[in-house]
Order: C-alpha cells, then sequence, then structure tokens
C-alpha cells in the first residue's frame, strides 16, 4: 500500500522513583507518511552499518556507540521525510506510579500525532499478556477514534532497524535533558528540522 503511516516509538530513561532512576523519561515517535520514505531511511541505515564494520545484525544503541557514529547517522537520515513527536516526563512532578507511567506516556504522545491508518510499533517483545494489555489500554487512553490506527504492535528493536532509529532519537531528546553533558545540545540540534513537537510534562 502506498502512502501507509508508521509509526515508531521507544524510549529512553526509567520511570522508577529511586535516587538511582533517571531524572526523566522520555519517549520518542518517529512518523513516517510515507511506508517507501521509510524504506530508504532503513537501507540508508543499513548501508552505513556495512561502512562501519559492524555485522548486518548489529544494534543501533546510543548509550553502546561511539558518539561521532550516533552522529554521523543521525546528520544521514536528517536528509529523509519523517517527523518527530516527544513527551518528556519531569520525574519530580510525575503523580503517577511507576506501572503506569509508560503507557500513559505512549497515549499521551499518540494524542500529539495526526494519525492516519497508522501502523504502530512500539519497542518491546510481543506477545505477551503484559503487551496485550498495555495495547489496549493505549488504545484507551489516547482517545482514539475509529480508522486512525490500522494496529500496534511490541516488536524486538533487533528486528527492526526503525525501532533503533526510534531508540536513536528518543536518548538524543534524553540527552538534551542531562545539562551537564557538554554535549547535551549537539544530537536535538541535528535533528532539528525533523522535530515537530517535544511536550514537557
Amino acid at each position: 500500500m502506498r502512502n501507509k503511516q508508521l509509526v515508531f516509538i521507544d524510549d529512553s530513561g526509567d520511570a522508577g522513583t529511586k535516587p538511582s532512576s533517571s531524572s526523566h523519561l522520555v519517549m520518542a515517535a518517529v512518523v513516517f507518511n510515507d511506508d517507501l520514505v521509510a524504506e530508504e531511511t532503513a537501507l540508508a541505515m543499513r548501508k552505513f552499518r556495512r561502512q562501519l564494520g559492524w555485522t548486518d545484525d548489529h544494534e543501533y544503541k546510543f548509550n553502546k556507540t561511539k558518539k561521532d557514529y550516533i552522529k554521523q547517522v543521525l546528520r544521514l537520515i536528517a536528509q529523509y521525510d519523517f517527523w518527530v513527536y516527544a513527551v518528556v516526563i519531569h520525574k519530580k512532578r510525575l503523580k503517577l506510579a511507576p506501572k503506569g507511567v509508560y503507557n500513559e506516556t505512549i497515549s499521551e504522545l499518540l494524542k500529539m500525532i495526526p494519525l492516519k491508518k497508522a501502523a504502530i510499533k512500539i519497542d518491546g517483545h510481543a506477545g505477551t499478556n503484559y503487551t496485550k494489555r498495555a495495547i489496549s489500554l493505549i488504545r484507551k487512553n489516547a482517545h482514539v477514534t475509529a480508522g486512525k490506527i490500522a494496529d500496534i504492535k511490541f516488536v524486538d528493536s533487533k528486528e527492526n532497524i526503525l525501532i533503533q532509529l526510534a531508540d536513536l532519537v528518543a536518548s538524543s531528546i534524553f540527552r538534551s535533558t542531562q545539562t551537564s553533558k557538554t554535549d547535551h545540545k549537539e544530537y536535538v540540534a541535528i535533528l532539528k528540522k525533523r522535530i515537530v513537537d517535544i511536550q514537557q510534562i
């Protein structure tokens, strides 16, 4: 199907409230309004992976990859037509219990996106009772009207390079909250022309 809308969602940070937990939780969506552009972006990422000498199953992970490589791949993919929406949760303001934060944050994120029969993929292992309940709650809490979502699935990031892109995007936004890091502004700056909205909660 041409012009199928594809949405890839991942998070960065955690929902915990312990002293060792992150100060923020970021949930980000990478939205392609044309599935052909999504294929082209995925191919560009695969080609770049080979240029780096990585194996074809090597996973892009922000926290496990040299930051020079992260910047290079972000500059590469920023040429393609996709759009970024994100929710940044300031944990000090958090009133929800940690277990409910992820689903609520995804629901808030979906409210921001102009969905059109979207195929939505979320980082996570599919098939468990948790993911089935989560999908039901997300649909309900996002107040999505009929026809806006074609399907929602949890997928393993190892099997989907565009979920890996969502990881890079979410982590870039999360890094922008870490103001003590000297590079905290650099990654979001590369993605600036692709970012539609970042909502602070």
